[in-house]
């Protein structure tokens, strides 16, 4: 497929309800979203990076300067028949694997909408699992640090009542074990995981041993975000499971991860490892070896929203993703249709062509900051 056209979109969408995390807080979204035009039909992609250089060194506006720069002159007016086809012509980027992914995601899209396929059948294509890919994920909600300890057991027990049934909490230095204890006071038996974003260090291992009297299902990312050594040693002292997130920026570390038992869990982000070729090649590694991994979100839109769903319908996904209904951060979102609760604690795979969802040109125009077209 010839690529004829490329658009890039930044927007900022308000969330419905603030987001803090040990870093950051955010109170709107910034993200870009990239269009692919060729033979009559669009792929669209989202670029997770944010605003400020906190989960990662990428911003949006180190990604717009990096898509704009090297990635859309790569692949504009080429023939791509595959996804790798377009990696293999930016592999010399070093770095920016959220650029390179958001690029790769509208391509993934536009090549499943030409052979009329959903982008999970295209992720899942026949003989290349022993197990057949799922029509729905298994999803949980992550809720971020609240301003007091009953806040925070409200907004869970909202969340709760709409039907989840997998609970995830941010933790930072003076909001971790009491906040652990008050929550397994009030919902012993509810899946529990926390996430600390890399605000801890090793020397704060007695802590996290203590936790490991609360039955959780995983210790997400503790230490530094370029670690995998120390959540080596850390992890042998735990019988809880560590989860890396922000340490696995590729298939090579989380081969890294592996070998040494720095996680018994990986939290793969396709954003963060560099797009869905990737996340693919983790996942089945992963799974090769017996290890449970899941979906992680960026409080993506519909458009990245749906990218995760069809990668989380993988057989290897075996624990529920922090891909929430869109109106947990979103009213509206620029893409429809939204995705929704089901009953059993799932959102359901889009079996349409491409990603399955639309984006609303009219919506989209009204959170658009700046748009720029290629070609």
């Amino acid at each position: 497929m010839k690529i004829d056209q490329v658009e890039l979109y930044h927007i900022s969408l308000p969330l419905v309800h603030p987001f803090q995390t040990s870093f950051d807080i955010e109170r709107e979204r910034e993200c870009l979203l990239v269009a692919i035009h060729g033979e009559g039909l669009t792929g669209w992609g989202e670029c997770v990076a944010t605003a400020r250089p906190g989960f990662s060194y990428e911003t949006v506006t180190t990604a717009w300067h990096i898509l704009t720069g090297f990635i859309v002159p790569a692949i504009l007016g080429q023939t791509i028949s595959t996804p790798r086809d377009a990696i293999d012509r930016y592999r010399w980027i070093r770095g920016h694997p959220m650029a390179k992914a958001a690029l790769e995601a509208a391509l993934w899209d536009l090549l499943a909408q030409a052979q009329s396929t959903s982008l999970a059948d295209m992720l899942a294509p026949p003989g290349r699992y022993d197990a057949p890919r799922r029509g729905k994920v298994n999803v949980g909600v992550s809720v971020g640090v609240q301003p007091t300890v009953d806040d925070l057991l409200t907004r869970i027990q909202r969340f709760v009542d709409q039907g989840y049934r997998r609970i995830k909490i941010k933790i930072k230095s003076g909001w971790d074990l009491e906040t652990v204890q008050a929550v397994r006071g009030r919902f012993p038996d509810l899946p529990l995981m926390v996430d600390a974003n890399s605000a801890y260090q090793l020397a704060d291992a007695p802590l996290f041993e203590v936790m490991d009297e609360y039955n959780l299902l995983m210790i997400e990312q503790p230490l530094a975000y370029d670690d995998i050594v120390d959540h080596a040693k850390l992890q042998a002292r735990l019988v809880t499971p560590l989860c890396l997130d922000e340490s696995i920026t590729s298939p090579a570390h989380a081969r890294w991860a592996l070998e040494i038992g720095a996680c018994r869990i990986i939290n793969i982000k396709v954003g963060r490892v560099g797009g869905l070729t990737a996340a693919r090649e983790i996942h089945d590694m992963a799974r090769a070896q017996g290890v449970p991994v899941w979906c992680g979100g960026m409080l993506e839109t519909g458009v990245g929203r749906a990218a995760n769903v069809a990668i989380a319908s993988l057989p290897g996904y075996t624990l529920p993703g922090d891909l929430s209904a869109t109106a947990r951060y979103y009213a509206p979102d620029v893409a429809d249709p939204p995705f929704v609760l089901n009953a059993d604690s799932t959102l359901t795979v889009p079996t349409g062509p491409g990603i399955g969802v639309q984006v609303n040109r009219e919506r989209l125009g009204r959170v658009t900051i700046r748009a720029s077209r290629f070609g």
